[in-house]
């Protein structure tokens, strides 16, 4: 009987990968390290003998599965299947579908991560099913998936909805897409770590410098930490950040009109210190008609969102019933 699905959700440093039933339970999970040597070609392998060896222990076959489904980063192109470019992969016009289809005759369906994250929260998180949603996720870099009037937001070659790749900043940080001042570059992770650095460059003796001394490797966790318990500095780093970021919203919200928005990624578990502080950048430039009706809210699922959303379009995609 066909009652599971396999979801694979590929990112930079590991690939999370999930049995699923059709009703959206997690039977297993676990995770692969993403092998980049080659241009990260090995990761097919890898993942593919990783699940091969789940299934043996469960004493599943793939005759059990119903579909495969598979987030990547990067500009997808969920027709063919095709990864456009992945940079912290080295993918460029990788056929990731046709590489899997080197594996098995079960179908395989490929879509960006963000999007499957957008999907997965939908169906089971914090979007409740919403219509209209934009979901962002705060991490390395600025992932989002936008869904309008119910559908996940593609575009003519699979570039829709790349909120992180609009420019905020024409004087700022070289962005690796190639353009300068991406909101990518500034509202994520690695952008608060980058300006927390040029800080104490500048300012050697400061508490974010002691803070580096302790540790070596500053992180975004530390500058919201040390911002949290009032340090000026790292406090206007994050105000900045997070005021951006809420223009950028307000912007993007004035195409779809969503009634909900929802934040996830890494530096989501900053909570209501970034949540608060968010909303009220977003009301300030936010349209009012559009602010009004529009929730901010965490994300619910955390790193299972991607493998959530991928089971949700194998689902989808092969007519199976979606239960909730």
């Amino acid at each position: 009987m066909k009652n599971i699905i396999i979801a694979i959700d590929i990112g930079g440093t590991t690939v999370k990968i999930g049995v699923i039933s059709h009703f959206g339970q997690i039977i297993k999970k676990w995770e692969v390290n993403s092998d980049k040597s080659n241009n990260s070609i090995h990761i097919i392998d890898n993942v593919w003998d990783s699940i091969l060896k789940q299934l043996s222990k469960m004493n599943m076959e793939q005759d059990n599965v119903i579909g495969i489904g598979i987030g990547a980063p990067g500009f997808v192109d969920n027709k063919a299947g095709l990864v456009y470019e992945a940079v912290n992969l080295g993918w460029e016009m990788f056929d990731l579908k046709e590489k899997f289809r080197e594996k098995t005759d079960l179908p395989i369906f490929v879509e960006n991560d963000a999007n499957l994250a957008a999907l997965g929260e939908n169906w089971l998180g914090a979007g409740e099913s919403a219509e209209n949603l934009i979901a962002v996720t705060l991490g390395t870099g600025v992932g989002s998936g936008v869904i309008a009037n119910g559908k996940i937001l593609n575009g003519c070659n699979g570039t829709a909805g790349e909120i992180g790749h609009v420019i905020v900043d024409q004087q700022g940080y070289l962005c690796n897409c190639g353009r300068v001042g991406c909101l990518d570059t500034i509202a994520s992770a690695s952008g608060i770590v980058r300006v927390a650095e040029e800080y104490i460059q500048r300012n050697p003796n400061s508490q974010l410098a002691r803070m580096k001394q302790q540790k070596h490797d500053l992180e975004a966790k530390d500058v919201f930490d040390i911002a949290k318990k009032g340090e000026e500095v790292s406090y206007k780093i994050i105000k900045r950040a997070l005021d951006i970021l809420g223009q950028a919203l307000a912007y993007s919200a004035s195409v779809i009109n969503p009634s909900r928005i929802l934040i996830g990624g890494g530096l989501s578990k900053a909570g209501d210190f970034l949540l608060d502080m968010l909303k009220e950048n977003f009301t300030k430039y936010a349209l009012p008609r559009i602010g009004n009706q529009c929730e901010v809210l965490l994300a619910k699922l955390g790193n299972d969102a991607g493998i959530i959303g991928a089971a949700y379009i194998v689902l989808n995609k092969t007519d199976t019933h979606i239960l909730i």
